[in-house]
């Protein structure tokens, strides 16, 4: 690699991850170059940076793009593609969670739709059925909450991140404030 060893362990370590998260170790290498990069890079600049060969730097761009998670820019007065990352990360994380849902969890829902809609045949299939119905309302729940906090500005879901275990106190209050002696929560409905 011919990278300052800050940057190289960052892009090596990064690589790595990328193994674990189910991406090429150089594609993850290749986008830990292009996220510490001062200004967009060209295939040529990715493979010197690397020592990689030119065909998997194209490749790896290929995958990034169809991920969404680069971008190609012109240069003025140069002809050749240059690739860059979102600034925000933010945005590259949004990203790569909706690229992954779209991946992972639309499939996954998919398919425990249409076991859920059929009759099941033995107890063995009904109590299947019951465990698929149990993971696709978590699903549901967790798919709705996303879409929920997909919507939020950066600046609200830094807020809410910043919450942590407060959300659970607060949560705690709202059961407190809303329960009376003997168990019986409260309505809020202040028509009645």
């Amino acid at each position: 690699m011919n990278l300052p060893p800050l940057c190289e362990a960052f892009v090596l370590h990064f690589g790595e991850m990328g193994s674990r998260w189910g991406i090429n170790r150089t594609v993850g290498q290749i986008y830990a170059v292009l996220f510490i990069a001062e200004h967009p890079l060209c295939a040529d600049d990715i493979v010197e940076r690397l020592g990689v060969s030119r065909s998997n730097v194209s490749m790896g761009l290929k995958e990034l793009q169809s991920w969404n998670l680069v971008r190609q820019r012109q240069v003025h007065g140069d002809r050749r593609e240059f690739f860059s990352t979102p600034d925000d990360i933010y945005a590259i994380v949004r990203t790569l969670v909706e690229e992954r849902k779209k991946r992972e969890i639309d499939p996954t829902l998919s398919m425990l739709r249409e076991l859920l809609m059929q009759a099941p045949g033995t107890p063995q299939e009904r109590h299947a059925q019951a465990r698929l119905k149990d993971m696709h309302e978590l699903i549901e729940l967790l798919t709705n909450w996303y879409a929920d906090v997909q919507k939020l500005e950066t600046e609200r879901l830094i807020q809410l991140l910043s919450l942590g275990s407060k959300v659970v106190k607060a949560l705690e209050m709202k059961d407190r404030l809303f329960t009376v002696p003997g168990g019986k929560t409260r309505s809020t409905n202040h028509n009645s």
